[in-house]
């Protein structure tokens, strides 16, 4: 075969077992086995896959090259290593033992699904202590939609609407992420007590935001994205999107690393919606373990996105819930570790029935 790299998706996955025996292995530190690994090898030209049982794995490593055997077995190692916790200024941290619920608090008059619902500073507020209520871990502030077609606004406007609200939740006892692409508002953010920056361009659009994260060394989420918002949905094209984008947050996760920030505060997120059709969207969640591979936790964002509307033929983003839930419960059973939410209490109450379930 010619000059190949090499992926792995864990397959038949199971949750809940006691003992992972010859025909199981352990993902990560979730409760989740699996039984099967597919094995993706890709050249310039084709993708060749191959579906390995767990136990003939070794018969199989001992058939290739040694380069080949080094991959598999890195990648083996990132799938199955142990995602350690956050620590957080302020004494919180971050468990991946459990799924965990981030909570969407958009501060825009024009996000696709609750623009100008918390607009005002009381609402707002008062939605940060109902989603911190039901369940909630992190509440994730943003106050610049990216929704497909939104324009850009100002730093200053974008500031505006984000600071007065962190620093009047950051004493709620919850870690806070602020969801911008900008520098300037990560920094004043992060001076006013969030915790986590989530940046849906992974450091790409701005170029000193890189030198934020260094400095202020906090977790950082890094998200796909195919083009701008304002075009992102014209023809979104790609020759494999889930291996495209596995590609893509690899190089940027290595750019971290290669800036002094340390792979365990990495967290990653293919980016449902950003610059994919349906069928790519479908296709990234149906390949979702595949992202393991890279090593560093995963979060999903789903909620309420216009996917589920033209699967179900719902317009309406708010109605969006079961679908929703359905879709962030196929990610939790395939051991993603946190998932972004506008509907906490709907989806803590699914993900506490499913724990108590393979509790038993």
């Amino acid at each position: 075969m010619d000059s190949h790299k090499i992926y792995i998706e864990p397959l038949g996955l199971t949750r809940g077992l006691t003992a992972s025996g010859k025909y199981f292995r352990k993902l990560h530190n979730s409760k989740t086995y699996y039984s099967s690994l597919k094995i993706i090898f890709k050249t310039e030209k084709l993708i060749e896959k191959e579906i390995i049982p767990v136990h003939k794995l070794e018969g199989f490593l001992s058939e290739q090259s040694s380069d080949d055997k080094r991959q598999i077995l890195t990648l083996l190692e990132n799938i199955e290593r142990k995602r350690m916790p956050l620590k957080l200024k302020g004494g919180f941290k971050i468990n991946f033992e459990q799924p965990i619920i981030q909570g969407v608090l958009n501060l825009t008059p024009d996000s696709f699904s609750d623009g100008g619902a918390y607009d005002d500073f009381s609402a707002a507020i008062d939605q940060a202590e109902k989603m911190i209520e039901n369940g909630a871990l992190i509440i994730d502030v943003g106050g610049e939609s990216t929704k497909p077609g939104a324009k850009a606004v100002s730093n200053d406007e974008e500031v505006n609407r984000v600071i007065p609200v962190i620093e009047e939740i950051v004493d709620k006892n919850i870690p806070i992420s602020i969801d911008s692409r900008n520098s300037q508002v990560m920094q004043l953010a992060l001076n006013a007590g969030a915790h986590i920056i989530n940046d849906v361009r992974a450091l790409e659009h701005d170029a000193l935001s890189i030198k934020v994260a260094q400095e202020a060394d906090v977790p950082i989420i890094l998200m796909h994205a195919q083009g701008k918002p304002e075009t992102m949905q014209v023809n979104p094209e790609y020759e494999c999107v889930h291996l495209d984008i596995y590609d893509y947050l690899e190089e940027r996760i290595n750019f971290c690393i290669k800036n002094d920030i340390a792979k365990e505060k990495i967290i990653i997120d293919p980016g449902i919606g950003f610059g994919k059709t349906v069928d790519h969207n479908l296709q990234v969640l149906n390949h979702i373990g595949l992202f393991h591979g890279l090593g560093v936790p995963i979060l999903i964002g789903v909620s309420r996105k216009s996917f589920i509307g033209k699967i179900c033929g719902e317009e309406t983003a708010a109605n969006r819930v079961y679908g929703s839930i359905s879709a962030a419960q196929y990610c939790l059973d395939r051991g993603v570790q946190i998932i972004r939410v506008h509907d906490v209490k709907e989806t803590k109450q699914a993900i506490s029935i499913w724990n108590n379930i393979v509790s038993i």
